[in-house]
């Protein structure tokens, strides 16, 4: 009877079960409908139709950093950004998405001008800033005129206004232009306070990575390294602005005395100071903007009044959410290898030793794909994966597919550790490359948890037994540690002298951590030529001898279920109305931002080994 009544209550608990999770599917479906109906609703009654204007002017915003991958973002969390008028933390712009816009409108009948507000750009590195500016000169070719427009223009937004035949500033707007420089933050008296001890092992004299949280400045080395490619960065910044603007390479104020002396001149006034220097042609509010718009391609009936078709609508038109229907053409792959270099499997915008391997395997067995691009934009990260990732290229290269490493902003440590065995490699002249160094580094805490009572003991079979961050780390431990830095050093040289034909004496004069930009780096041997994208992709046609061939992008297959959310709320997106919501401007809350950020750059990494070939002093602002 007992075992009758268990098998009666089974059931019920069962159907029950069922019932239960069929009327949340229905109610949650019934939800999701109903939102994105009333979100249609809204967008047509205040959206913008995807399409493109007669005789427009092309309204070029970019807003976020110019990448050459975007970071992963869960389909359902960018519909709420978005419907709601809301942006992510970091919003990014391809740089391809950019390149292929003004390409197409260069040569659309529809487009009569193009129009830069870069107001929301907030940098991406000189190499990609340089691209966005040849496309820009080309689409000049097609004799349509390019306007800039701004209230204010930062150094980077400024590096693509200049290609303008136009530049505008506001009377009451500014401009200044102040160089490259590397301040980071510095934590040890802060880990003292805290009773935190730090255990660093480390090979390179200039291997300044680890630095913030052993010194509380920057060493005689560091600043000595960095001091050179800095002011070889911003020597390129200024030839470059100077040939777009056509003004002498001299008529940049280096000094806080040339910079008061000229500031005087023109009265305090920031703006005048722009137009005195020849870096605006003209101080015009919005409205005479404006109108000088309306002139050359009448109005509009969007918030501008302008006949203005937008970035956004342009880039949706020229690519509409369908599938690419595959074809076989033999193909030259490229294959993105943008972020931090971590162990594992990592979403797109971070480097993962088994993810980004899947990626060049993936097109090692496609028959289709000859030849391979490695573009590379990443300070380095994990040995470890690292060294998975290169050994996936020389699988590559032993199936008779040539790879060929682009460098893009960074390509320093372990970014150009998975590039020196490629069969060559391209640098952008502002490359930022080098950085042949290794540390490892791990905390204790042994000292903290102390201070406040907590104590760690107990035995264990061996003297190795029991590591932990509650206990002092041993001497003799440390010993093997720094040797295994030391060990990996030694690869790394090993493995840059067979790629490079140099010897271990040449790679090591060049390496101890030392960072390079890449102009230099051609000269000492590391990378073989300057070029961007296209460069790398024609030699790989070329070592792959193909004639026609197309270029692809290798990236994450996504999953049914994935592929059915991403259109699902890509198509919502595209009708969706907006709400505008206030963002913190707070100048403390973003240095806090800034600081947290830096901290937990070390604090995220995952080697099995804990030995890193990373280059923290590569970012430049």
């Amino acid at each position: 009877m007992a075992a009758k009544g268990n098998w009666t209550k089974s059931l019920f608990i069962g159907l029950w079960t069922v019932l239960n999770f069929t009327r949340k599917l229905f109610f949650n479906v019934i939800f999701i409908v109903i939102f994105v109906g009333i979100i249609m609703a809204i967008a047509n009654q205040d959206g913008e139709q995807l399409t493109v204007k007669s005789d427009s002017a092309l309204y070029l915003t970019l807003n976020g950093q110019l990448v050459i991958e975007k970071e992963s973002v869960d389909p359902f969390e960018q519909f709420l950004q978005e419907s709601l008028g809301s942006e992510p933390d970091n919003p990014e712009v391809l740089v391809r998405d950019v390149v292929d816009v003004l390409e197409n409108a260069a040569q659309d009948r529809r487009i009569k001008a193009l129009v830069l507000d870069l107001q929301g750009l907030t940098g991406g590195g000189l190499d990609k800033l340089r691209v966005v500016a040849q496309a820009i000169e080309a689409f000049k070719e097609s004799e349509k005129p390019v306007y800039a427009i701004g209230d204010y223009y930062s150094q980077d937004q400024y590096y693509l206004a200049a290609q303008a035949d136009k530049v505008y500033l506001n009377p009451m707007g500014g401009l200044l232009l102040e160089g490259y420089g590397r301040y980071g933050m510095y934590f040890k008296d802060m880990l003292d306070k805290l009773k935190v001890t730090t255990h660093i092992f480390r090979v390179g004299t200039y291997k300044s990575a680890v630095e913030p949280v052993m010194r509380n400045d920057m060493s005689a080395e560091a600043k000595e390294a960095e001091k050179q490619w800095l002011d070889g960065y911003w020597k390129q910044y200024k030839e470059d602005v100077a040939a777009a603007r056509g003004i002498d390479v001299t008529n940049f104020d280096e000094t806080a005395n040339e910079l008061l002396s000229k500031f005087e001149a023109a009265g305090g006034d920031f703006a005048q100071y722009a137009l005195d220097n020849n870096w605006v042609d003209a101080l015009k509010t919005r409205e005479e903007v404006r109108q000088e718009l309306i002139e050359l391609v009448g109005e509009g009936d969007n918030q501008q009044g302008i006949n203005l078709t937008a970035f956004n609508t342009y880039l949706k038109v020229i690519n509409p959410p369908m599938p690419k229907i595959n074809n076989d053409m033999d193909k030259v792959a490229i294959v993105v290898a943008k972020g931090t270099i971590l162990d594992g499997n990592q979403k797109a915008g971070t480097i993962g030793g088994d993810s980004t391997a899947r990626l060049l395997r993936q097109a090692r067995l496609d028959d289709n794909i000859k030849a391979v691009v490695l573009q590379i934009d990443s300070p380095g990260g994990s040995a470890f994966a690292s060294e998975v990732i290169r050994q996936e290229i020389l699988q590559l290269r032993q199936a008779g597919k040539p790879v060929i490493s682009s460098m893009s902003t960074y390509a320093a440590s372990g970014g150009y550790w998975i590039a020196a065995s490629t069969d060559k490699i391209f640098a952008s002249p502002s490359t930022i490359t080098g950085s042949i160094g290794v540390f490892g580094m791990f905390m204790t805490y042994e000292n903290s948890l102390d201070y406040l009572g907590i104590h760690s003991d107990g035995v264990g079979s061996t003297d190795i037994a029991g590591l932990s961050p509650a206990r002092a780390l041993s001497p003799a431990f440390g010993q093997i540690l720094q040797r295994n830095v030391e060990n990996t050093y030694g690869n790394f040289l090993s493995l840059v002298a067979n790629a490079r034909d140099m010897t271990v004496e040449e790679v090591d004069t060049v390496a101890q951590g030392r960072v390079w930009i890449g102009e230099d780096a051609l000269e000492l041997g590391l990378v073989d030529e300057l070029g961007e994208l296209d460069d790398a992709v024609a030699t790989a046609a070329e070592l792959a001898e193909l004639e026609n061939y197309d270029t692809v992008y290798v990236q994450r297959s996504l999953s049914a279920q994935e592929l059915f959310w991403k259109e699902f709320f890509g198509q919502a997106m595209t009708f969706v109305g907006k709400w505008q919501f206030a963002n913190s401007n707070s100048a403390l809350i973003n240095e806090f931002k800034r600081v947290m950020g830096e901290f937990n750059t070390l604090n995220e990494l995952n080697d099995p080994k804990g030995t890193y070939i990373l280059c923290l002093p590569c970012d430049v602002r």
